[in-house]
């Protein structure tokens, strides 16, 4: 069975984490003083916030890092919930079954009490442990204040790191604890020279619109890069790899559902296109941002003119710019659509 590669080719240390140098330098600041605080690491899927974290507990710990670090996903908690927890081995012993029909607590219950218990347990070789909590805003209120209690209870046998990609789904106080390092995607140019060390190691043979290619559609999403590079490198079977083929590997993965979305905007349809909207943010958990982003790819490969598709860009943008100071995303981007053809 073939390794993948986001995980074969994962950086191991903070220097090999590609692109941002502020957060980067950041956590290498934090830990030459020898005062870690509380940590939200923020910004959008797959910008590097659990590899940095995975990275940061490397430096602190050395050989013994996996004895002090403890990984945690809230989506998986309170998304899936009872389902989920007989499926993890740690949590056998909280739970007392494998049966979910047996188990009587509340997810929120046994997630407090999981928490607790590795909060409270020192570390045996450090000064303290790290907990990390991935998709914190899948975390309900009740999780968040007893989370936020919890934080300050044991800030001195372990420091919280919190991953989000929705930092203003957190409350106040949970966000109060912690310092708040924003994560983003890597630039084109950074991301070129990495698929083209990977592509070397692999010895994989692209040519340059196999590459331009790969980039535009995963737009800065390292992740989704080493994932079409792998794509295609099966399909291809030690042939060159070409711009078709990458084109041809990643049409499967088009957004249908912003497909819809565009062509209820275009239409005057207005009702579907907030129910598709509420769709996106409810169900997926897309933020403002990365919607407006995949609509306009859906635009410019819809087959508009060009000039039907530079005055929809325009007004893509305008809402873009209105979402900085917005209270609710949702509002802007139904404005957007009823304004969009």
């Amino acid at each position: 069975m073939q390794d993948l590669w986001t995980l074969k080719y994962r950086a191991s240390t903070l220097e090999e984490l590609l692109g941002n140098e502020r957060a980067v330098a950041t956590l290498s600041e934090l830990i030459e003083s020898g005062n870690l605080p509380h940590l939200i690491l923020y910004g959008p899927e797959n910008s590097g916030k659990t590899t940095a974290s995975l990275a940061l507990a490397r430096k602190l710990y050395g050989s013994t890092w996996k004895n002090n670090f403890a990984y945690f996903n809230a989506s998986d908690f309170f998304d899936q919930g009872k389902r989920y927890l007989v499926r993890d081995k740690r949590f056998i012993r909280f739970l007392g079954t494998d049966d979910p029909k047996k188990i009587y607590k509340s997810v929120i219950d046994i997630f407090k009490e999981i928490i607790n218990e590795y909060a409270g347990i020192a570390s045996i070789d450090a000064n303290y442990k790290l907990i990390y909590i991935d998709n914190s805003e899948s975390l309900n209120s009740d999780a968040q204040h007893a989370l936020s209690r919890i934080m300050e209870k044991y800030s001195a046998t372990c420091r919280f790191m919190l991953s989000t990609t929705k930092p203003s789904k957190l409350i106040s106080p949970l966000r109060s604890r912690g310092l708040q390092i924003f994560f983003t995607y890597v630039p084109d140019s950074l991301m070129r020279a990495y698929l083209e060390k990977i592509a070397c190691a692999e010895k994989l043979h692209l040519s340059e619109g196999a590459f331009d290619a790969i980039l535009y559609f995963a737009k800065g999403n390292v992740a989704k890069a080493v994932q079409t590079l792998q794509l295609v490198s099966l399909s291809t079977k030690g042939v060159g790899i070409t711009e078709e083929i990458v084109y041809e590997a990643t049409k499967k993965f088009r957004d249908e559902t912003m497909d819809e979305l565009l062509y209820a905007a275009l239409a005057g349809d207005f009702s579907k296109g907030r129910k598709l909207i509420d769709e996106m943010i409810v169900e997926e958990g897309l933020l403002g941002i990365e919607i407006l982003e995949r609509l306009s790819e859906a635009l410019i490969d819809s087959g508009e003119t060009d000039e039907s598709v530079a005055r929809l860009i325009v007004k893509i943008s305008e809402t873009d710019a209105f979402l900085k100071d917005a209270a609710n995303e949702r509002i802007q981007l139904e404005k957007l659509i009823l304004n969009f053809s």
